[in-house]
């Protein structure tokens, strides 16, 4: 659902771009009870476990791609840059230690990490939205981009996204020994 997420966002129709919210909403939510009915259910599978981290990865790499042409000052690209390189990094930390024999578990805090991007995601794209409607409301929702709000949350959203990247090399820093 990410490409079909991307593709209508970046239209600058209302509709289309209303859509695309609606359609990352789902894809958002279908997710997470995914994830929790295959655990609740014990119908987890090697492959449902290295492609569910990596199915949130797209989603949120096209979310995040988004966000700076909707305004580069408070989604800065640095910032975007990071979240990414994290994400990859710990996707190949994953093929890495299955080479090695060893299924890298995902952990809490990165659990934590994907549902605080969504989140945030989701407020961010909305307000992009909102900015379509032009006017009076137009410029309500620009004040609100004016007060920073939405650069200082992707701040500490890519603080805590950064941050769980250097727990999962902390965690599994065995993975890195020549045994």
């Amino acid at each position: 659902m990410a490409p079909v997420f991307l593709f209508l966002f970046i239209q600058e129709d209302l509709l289309l771009r209303g859509i695309s919210l609606v359609v990352f909403a789902i894809a958002a939510i279908t997710d997470a009870f995914d994830g929790y009915f295959a655990r609740k259910y014990d119908a987890e599978s090697e492959f449902g476990v290295f492609m569910d981290p990596l199915a949130d990865k797209f989603l949120t790499f096209a979310g995040f791609v988004c966000l700076p042409f909707l305004d580069p000052h408070q989604f800065p690209w640095w910032a975007i840059l990071l979240i990414v390189v994290r994400d990859a990094g710990v996707t190949m930390l994953r093929v890495f230690s299955k080479r090695k024999g060893f299924n890298l578990e995902t952990l809490r805090s990165a659990k934590i990490k994907t549902a605080v991007q969504m989140g945030y995601l989701y407020v961010a794209l909305l307000f992009g939205f909102l900015l379509l409607f032009g006017g009076p409301f137009g410029e309500l929702v620009d004040s609100i981009y004016q007060t920073n709000l939405f650069y200082w949350a992707l701040m500490l959203v890519t603080a805590i996204t950064v941050y769980t990247g250097f727990e999962y090399i902390l965690v599994n820093r065995a993975l890195f020994s020549k045994k």
